[in-house]
């Protein structure tokens, strides 16, 4: 999801040289014992204010042109045992699992398996949502993984008994039994809200996009996410099911006078006059569940940094030819994105500034960002070469609370001053 404040909104792996994907990805930092662990002073003030008010716990990391300039662990990962932060704290990581999985799907159009502009019928035949006018018009690659499919989210609707609702289909965050292919034919059971291209709105587009994958390889999300992103990159905590579930961060919830211990199967609406998403803890650490590439990820701060460190230099890293990342980060539906803040598009898997002045930021155009609904922002400014990775158990501050725009502040406030 949109982070913002006030938004509304070391292995390598050979890998065929196909489409211009480098054989051999170099290691992007995956691994923290390997460096020192410098701060930012700004950066490790701001921690320290919003803990334990507006933050329980954080993991900050900064990167300029590849070098580590802050990685900090901040307050508890969880409250009521006194367990501190640690650097390499798993958290699920919701919708910061889109810009990871839609780096999968878009190996898979650089090695010719898939075609950002072809329908997807052609690998889901039965996938065929109608307009309320009963028409099924065809959907491609490009539209679900920018939203502009026509697709929506339960969560986003305005009432109990919206048409996901009464579909039955699952978010990807709630402990629904459903397998991938049931959930699916669930959201193709509900109507198209516009028609695919026309407008944008967030949705379960990188989920469906998920199925196309495992529909044109034979090969499961998760096989196909070890192959392509966490094998390659050298991911080594990262995947659908917390591979040690003593190392998951306990979510909270905003309130006051603190943040309470998020419970299972609570429901909390991250907009006003939406359902809101219910939240199933218990998802994180059984296999069993359908993989979710719009929001299933567990993993670590390191991991995410590592992937948006490959996908920033991609020159470096071979991770997608230079092209298809050009595309990957540009506006994809026109001027037409989140409604907030203004000045943001929307690329392949992740938001992109159009328009800084209008945003009042301090990030160039060009910059991507996205956040996560567990309380989790990132943000690449390919300009600065700078990415900011901010993982934090504390829903929905860290993910659009005033948290974001004053750790986007400090970071580039502490970057002037050392230069």
């Amino acid at each position: 999801m949109m982070p913002g404040a006030a938004t509304g909104f070391l292995r390598c792996a050979v890998l065929p040289n196909v489409a211009g994907l480098s054989p051999r990805i170099p290691a992007m930092n995956a691994a923290p014992s390997l460096e020192p662990t410098p701060t930012l002073p700004s950066v490790q003030r701001l921690l320290q204010q919003v803990h334990p008010q507006r933050l329980v716990g954080a993991v900050v990391l900064v990167r300029e042109h590849g070098v580590l300039r802050h990685a900090s662990a901040t307050g508890l990962a969880d409250r009521e045992s006194a367990t501190p932060m640690q650097r390499d704290q798993l958290f699920r990581l919701a919708s910061v699992s889109k810009p990871l999985l839609t780096t999968v799907i878009l190996r898979l159009v650089a090695e010719g398996v898939l075609d950002l502009d072809m329908p997807v019928q052609r690998w889901l035949p039965d996938f065929r949502p109608a307009l309320a006018d009963g028409s099924m018009p065809p959907i491609s690659l490009r539209q679900l993984l920018s939203h502009s499919s026509g697709l929506g989210y339960r969560f986003l609707e305005a009432d109990a008994d919206g048409p996901y609702a009464r579909a039955g289909v699952s978010d990807g965050l709630d402990a629904n039994p459903l397998s991938l292919a049931d959930n699916v034919r669930r959201i193709a059971q509900a109507p198209l809200l516009f028609a695919p291209g026309s407008q944008w709105l967030y949705s379960l587009g990188v989920d469906v996009a998920g199925a196309v994958a495992e529909a044109a390889t034979g090969e499961t999300l998760q096989a196909l996410y070890e192959r392509l992103l966490a094998a390659p990159l050298g991911l080594r905590d990262t995947a659908f099911a917390a591979r040690n579930a003593a190392r998951l961060a306990t979510p909270y919830v905003s309130d006051a006078p603190q943040p309470h211990r998020l419970q299972e199967g609570e429901v909390v609406a991250p907009f006003e006059g939406t359902v809101g998403i219910e939240y199933s803890l218990a998802r994180a650490t059984d296999a069993s569940r359908f993989p979710s590439a719009g929001a299933g990820l567990v993993g670590t701060a390191d991991d995410v940094m590592a992937v948006l460190e490959a996908l920033r230099d991609v020159q470096r890293s071979g991770l997608l030819p230079s092209a298809l990342a050009a595309e990957m980060a540009s506006p994809q539906v026109g001027e037409q994105g989140p409604p907030e803040p203004a000045g943001w598009g929307f690329g392949l898997g992740f938001a992109v500034l159009r328009d800084a002045a209008a945003t009042g930021t301090p990030q160039n155009a060009g910059t991507w960002r996205w956040g996560g609904a567990y309380g989790h922002s990132w943000f690449v400014d390919p300009v600065r070469g700078l990415s900011v990775v901010a993982l934090t158990n504390t829903l929905y501050e860290g993910m659009d609370g005033a948290f974001v725009d004053e750790l986007r502040d400090a970071v580039y406030a502490d970057l002037e001053t050392v230069r």
